[in-house]
């Protein structure tokens, strides 16, 4: 099982930047993904979160309306469109899986990458 952030970078203040994860070995199109962030010295949150076939969303307080996630199961990959970004977005992001095995519930969670918000 692999989940591999990309598109985490260096941006000012305003600017946008899509986030992307690729899964690999389980089967995608049966699993809800989310995005969470973590700041230095504080716990990792939730940023947005997708059912497995895309029909319903959620997100944290402090993002809605800025940022968007959507997945395309074809390509199993899931998506952070982030908009408006603000030095309080800077932290690293990870991508997680959730969904149902065999022997039970299965979470899974990428590397993370980091987003960095200053002018």
């Amino acid at each position: 099982v692999q989940l591999v952030e990309s598109g985490g970078g260096l941006v000012q203040p305003g600017e946008s930047l899509r986030l992307s994860c690729a899964a690999s070995g389980f089967t995608f199109s049966s699993y809800g993904m989310s995005w969470y962030r973590q700041a230095p010295g504080k716990e990792r949150e939730l940023v947005a979160r997708i059912t497995s076939g895309g029909g319903s969303t959620n997100y944290g307080n402090s993002v809605k309306g800025r940022f968007t996630i959507s997945r395309d199961n074809a390509k199993n990959t899931v998506y952070l469109q982030m908009s408006s970004l603000k030095p309080e977005d800077t932290a690293v992001y990870f991508c997680n899986a959730q969904g149902q095995g065999l022997g039970g519930p299965r979470i899974f969670w990428g590397q993370g990458t980091q987003v960095t918000v200053s002018s």
